[in-house]
């Protein structure tokens, strides 16, 4: 492995590192489910490995009316929003050089968090289903956020 590509996953604390490793471990998963999704989302040939007769009802969540946003698929938005976080989440970028990005870093998985309550309520109470991937999605935006809380406190634990 070359410096420079090992330098992208080195924080100087061991504690810090390896929670943001996690961070970004999660992020990759992120992608690959909300890459699955929207790729199910623009062909017929991807199906959904997801019952379709219950409660667990992936087609009837990822082809409803709140499946898009201004014509905009939701897996499309998570996409983005995972490969973002990805970004932002390599372990380099919670160095000294970075201490800027805590707030923002915060913000933004946040505000994931209110889109991942909404579309909770959207599957429970307009739907009455849930897709599997979906909630994946919303298991791994939660952990990302508490992982970025845990490592913004310890962040500034180290810098105080």
């Amino acid at each position: 492995m070359s410096n420079k590509f090992r330098a992208l996953f080195v924080v100087k604390n061991l504690k810090l590192q390896r929670v943001t490793i996690f961070g970004f471990i999660l992020s990759l998963l992120g992608i690959a489910d909300a890459a699955y999704l929207t790729i199910a989302h623009y062909t017929q040939t991807v199906a959904l490995a997801c019952p379709t007769t219950s409660f667990i009802n992936c087609a009837k969540v990822t082809s409803s009316s709140y499946s898009e946003v201004l014509g905009v698929p939701v897996a499309l938005i998570g996409l983005i929003f995972f490969v973002v976080l990805a970004v932002i989440q390599l372990p380099i970028f919670w160095n000294n050089n970075f201490l800027w990005l805590k707030n923002p870093r915060l913000i933004y998985t946040g505000l994931g968090l209110v889109g991942v309550f909404w579309f909770v309520y959207v599957e429970l109470d307009k739907l009455h289903a849930i897709c599997l991937y979906c909630t994946y999605v919303h298991i791994l935006t939660l952990l990302s956020f508490i992982t970025i809380l845990f490592a913004s406190e310890h962040l500034k634990n180290l810098n105080d």
